[in-house]
């Protein structure tokens, strides 16, 4: 991990974004350094996942700063952005539901070299070994997310940004999504992570952003959620 005082692997800086006339992201401004798990929490409508859209170039009027190892990617396209490192893993997991686990795991082009051979994401999901020749159809919803996950490990790309990883998942498969992103980050990946399950959040994260009608109103180091907890409740309405 770097330093406090090195530049960070993803600086975000005075980010707005809109969905056609409706203003979204209101100066958003967080950084993610290299091979930590940040989270960016909130209710639903915060502007959390349209954060993650909009440093991939799939929000396409944006305006601010998104620079990436120092590379400003304001202005590129989603699939030079890809090239650029970083892979995005959505909520809704963009399962080819005609396609096997094989198929699926296969699908996705290679944007730099040191992607995840087959192997080694068989390793971190069992599962998808034993269902490889099963249908997108047929997979259970933690299996289809284990899919999702393994689907870009396999590009390359060392800065994964994914949107709910654990969403309506069964308590042990969440259990099991924790440990794959701890073993992630182990194995040097970063990780900017989208949840509103706080309690999960802080089980894999170092840093916690909080967002709240496109804007972040407030950060907390892991270790600080303890003494932040009822201000927090407030937050996320729990």
């Amino acid at each position: 991990m770097l330093s406090p005082g090195s530049a960070p692997l993803l600086a975000v800086e005075q980010l707005q974004a809109w969905y056609g006339e409706s203003h979204v992201l209101h100066g958003v401004s967080f950084e993610v350094r290299a091979g930590e798990v940040v989270t960016l929490l909130g209710r639903n409508g915060a502007g959390k996942t349209t954060t993650l859209k909009s440093i991939m170039g799939i929000v396409t009027r944006r305006t601010g700063s998104v620079r990436h190892e120092g590379v400003e990617l304001i202005g590129l396209t989603s699939d030079r952005i890809a090239r650029c490192g970083l892979a995005f893993c959505p909520e809704e997991r963009g399962i080819f539901a005609s396609l096997t686990v094989e198929e699926n795991l296969l699908l996705p082009p290679t944007v730099r070299p040191g992607g995840l051979e087959l192997e080694r994401i068989f390793a971190l999901f069992p599962n998808l070994r034993e269902r490889l020749r099963s249908q997108g159809t047929k997979l259970s919803g933690g299996e289809q997310q284990m899919l999702a996950i393994g689907r870009i490990l396999r590009t390359g790309a060392r800065l994964l940004l994914l949107d709910e990883p654990t969403e309506g998942l069964a308590p042990v498969i969440i259990q099991q999504i924790g440990n794959t992103i701890t073993t992630l980050k182990e194995q040097g990946f970063t990780i900017l992570l989208v949840e509103q399950n706080f309690r999960f959040a802080a089980t894999v994260a170092d840093r916690h952003y909080v967002m709240e009608d496109g804007r972040i109103i407030d950060r907390f180091a892991n270790s600080e959620l303890g003494a932040n907890i009822e201000k927090l409740h407030g937050y996320l309405g729990v």
